[in-house]
């Protein structure tokens, strides 16, 4: 697990990372649901979908969009497990802790707050 200063720093220089922003529509949905509703989906989403220690259809089990923390995953690459060892140093095979866990809901939110910042 990464500090989070240094890991927005380097997701700000990669192209493919810093192209991600919500659009209208997600906009739209966190207004309405408001961010800890949201902040729950993305616990339920990490917990289903990238805690196993090998999750079904890894790598392709996070879509582009259709929810904004979908976005917020390909964004910080909390999106597969390759791309967690990869930026964030947190191992391929094993299931994720609760810590881990915790700190992937963490890095999701602070790219959501600061999404809301630009809206």
């Amino acid at each position: 697990m990464r500090d989070l200063d240094e890991l927005f720093a380097g997701l700000a220089k990669s192209r493919f990372r810093s192209q991600f922003r919500l659009n209208a529509k997600d906009r739209d949905y966190l207004k309405s649901k408001g961010l800890e509703t949201v902040l729950s989906h993305a616990r339920d989403f990490v917990e289903k979908r990238l805690a196993a220690a090998e999750p079904r259809n890894d790598g392709k089990q996070t879509p582009f969009r259709g929810h904004p923390v979908f976005v917020a995953q390909h964004a910080t690459a909390c999106c597969c497990r390759g791309c967690l060892e990869k930026w964030h140093k947190i191992p391929q095979g094993r299931e994720l802790s609760d810590a881990e866990q915790t700190y992937v809901c963490k890095v999701l939110e602070r790219w959501l707050r600061i999404a809301v910042t630009d809206i």
